[in-house]
């Protein structure tokens, strides 16, 4: 074999080992997206059958591209935390602690607005899944940290009156208003600030 015609055979074995691999990237961007259009439109347990419909591939693609659900549960959630982290990580006015929990409370009807399906669709399968779980604390973990960090040290100190903030501003509470009492996301919104303007009154001066 000359030199030019293996140099031509290695420039196609690159060209196909690439073309392969964009269309394996193609295929599991398609498959996440149709996991999350299916919860998003209701269907918090929806089959990979299901998935490789709304996907458009077939169903051997779907289990080829993810070995265990964890695997697709954890693209999932990078996807997720790209639409929500913007409004999480947004710096504060500062002007006192009380305006900045003010504000927290509307950044927490954005963020578990947006994620309200698919926590619903965790939370179903978080006892089947190591990732989900662990996540799961992850999250409750950090959204105590995010309301800590704007209470002063002698709120911080009370611990029922900062527990009882973690729970109004939990996801869990957030949950009970939009599904199990039928609030619309302005009045769950409604209910959670006077539950916090309620509790951030008798707090400490």
């Amino acid at each position: 074999m000359t030199a030019r015609v293996q140099a031509k055979s290695e420039t196609d074995t690159v060209v196909r080992i690439d073309g392969r691999r964009e269309r394996s990237r193609s295929s599991r961007a398609r498959i996440v997206a149709a996991m999350l259009d299916l919860i998003d439109s209701g269907d918090l347990t929806p089959s990979a059958a299901r998935v490789a419909e709304e996907a458009g591939v077939g169903l051997r693609t779907v289990f080829r591209q993810f070995d265990d659900m964890d695997t697709l549960y954890r693209e999932m959630s990078e996807t997720i935390a790209e639409r929500v982290m913007p409004i999480v990580s947004a710096p504060y006015a500062g002007q006192d602690w009380r305006a900045d929990v003010r504000d927290l409370v509307a950044r927490r009807a954005r963020v578990f607005e947006t994620m309200l399906p698919f926590r619903l669709a965790a939370n179903i399968k978080r006892y089947q899944s190591p990732f989900l779980m662990g996540q799961y604390g992850q999250v409750v973990a950090l959204e105590r940290d995010l309301l800590f960090r704007l209470l002063p040290d002698d709120v911080l100190a009370d611990r029922v009156g900062r527990e009882a903030l973690c729970v109004a501003l939990s996801f869990q509470t957030w949950r009970a208003l939009r599904h199990d009492q039928g609030l619309d996301a302005e009045e769950a919104a409604a209910v959670v600030a006077q539950m916090v303007d309620a509790l951030i009154a008798v707090a400490p001066q």
